[in-house]
């Protein structure tokens, strides 16, 4: 046996072939990463944060298994959302039962359906929106602009939440995030609800667009990251496809092929848990290999891609690199 927990024990025994393999594999590589102190992104698609992956993902980051994060704006509310509203939320077990009726009865309660779990949006957004908009407000008048995961950490440093805390403050993985003053990279927040509710009160003159800095900012401030962290390599973790994966990886050919820095090395490892399989023209089920032709990985690049469902998967790995 090893020196690690019994999580990390049973995958090690039993976890020999297929996708378990490659899951122990990558688990491994992810920390044969760290030991040569490279840096590691994680990109978080979905709605992990609804499937509390932070419980563990926040033992990652104050264990600094992890130096930047890539997500959608709906991870990065959902997780506070988690925090604060946490009672409300529903879980339906039948999910693939439910009729059209249903479905919409599930709205008018105000409960927004992601697959067996509801988000109770109003009732979270009743805690958050007064103290966001504070946040924006003031930053407009004193003339300064943030991204939005920096409005995020000022929300929850600032206190002002506490008092509707629902879950273990420790099993929040922004505000681990927050605490930490993790790098993070966001891009098309716009979609998300804060986005939207963000973009309601530009449509109505309360607020300026600019206010929040945009994704092209979001993207200078990765190349920059990226130039000043990859001395030893950095790797690439990507939870799921879309946007928060597809966004940061770019940065590489970016800055060697359109700021010509010839000098830039390629992402040093790369691991997808996805469920996508491969098909006609899907970035989020493309092998590893395709990366090579568009300049973001190397032939030798460790490459590993676990096709089943991350919910399942991620929490393995990220016990695995914690010795769990």
């Amino acid at each position: 046996m090893s020196n690690r927990g019994a999580i990390s024990n049973f995958l090690e025994k039993y976890y020999l072939h297929f996708n378990a393999a490659t899951l122990v594999d990558a688990a491994k590589a992810y920390e044969a990463q760290l030991e040569k102190d490279a840096k590691m992104l994680v990109s978080l698609a979905g709605a992990m944060s609804t499937a509390e992956l932070g419980k563990i993902f926040s033992e990652m980051i104050r264990k600094e298994k992890v130096h930047i994060v890539s997500c959608t704006g709906a991870n990065l509310e959902e997780d506070v959302m988690n925090l604060v509203a946490h009672s409300h939320y529903v879980r339906i077990p039948n999910y693939r039962d439910l009729t059209p009726t249903e479905e919409f009865e599930l709205l008018e309660k105000g409960l927004n359906r992601v697959t067996d779990t509801c988000i109770p949006e109003e009732e979270a957004f009743r805690r958050l929106q007064k103290h966001i908009f504070k946040l924006w407000k003031d930053a407009e008048r004193q003339g300064k602009r943030y991204f939005p995961h920096e409005y995020m950490y000022q929300l929850l440093l600032s206190g002002v939440l506490e008092e509707y805390y629902e879950i273990d403050i420790k099993d929040s993985w922004m505000y681990a995030a927050a605490k930490a003053n993790l790098p993070m990279v966001v891009p098309g927040w716009e979609d998300s609800t804060l986005g939207n509710i963000f973009a309601s009160y530009v449509m109505k003159g309360e607020l300026q667009a600019s206010t929040v800095k945009s994704g092209i900012e979001y993207m200078a401030y990765l190349a920059d990251w990226y130039t000043w962290n990859s001395d030893k390599g950095v790797g690439f973790f990507q939870i799921g496809g879309g946007i928060a994966g597809d966004f940061p990886i770019c940065a590489v050919p970016m800055l060697y092929q359109d700021l010509e820095e010839e000098n830039t090395p390629f992402w040093s490892y790369f691991c997808q848990i996805s469920d996508s399989t491969t098909s006609y023209g899907s970035y989020s089920g493309a092998v590893p290999n395709e990366k090579i032709t568009w300049g973001k990985l190397d032939i030798d690049t460790p490459k590993f891609v676990i096709e089943s469902d991350a919910t399942i998967v991620a929490p393995l790995i990220f016990a695995y690199i914690l010795k769990m």
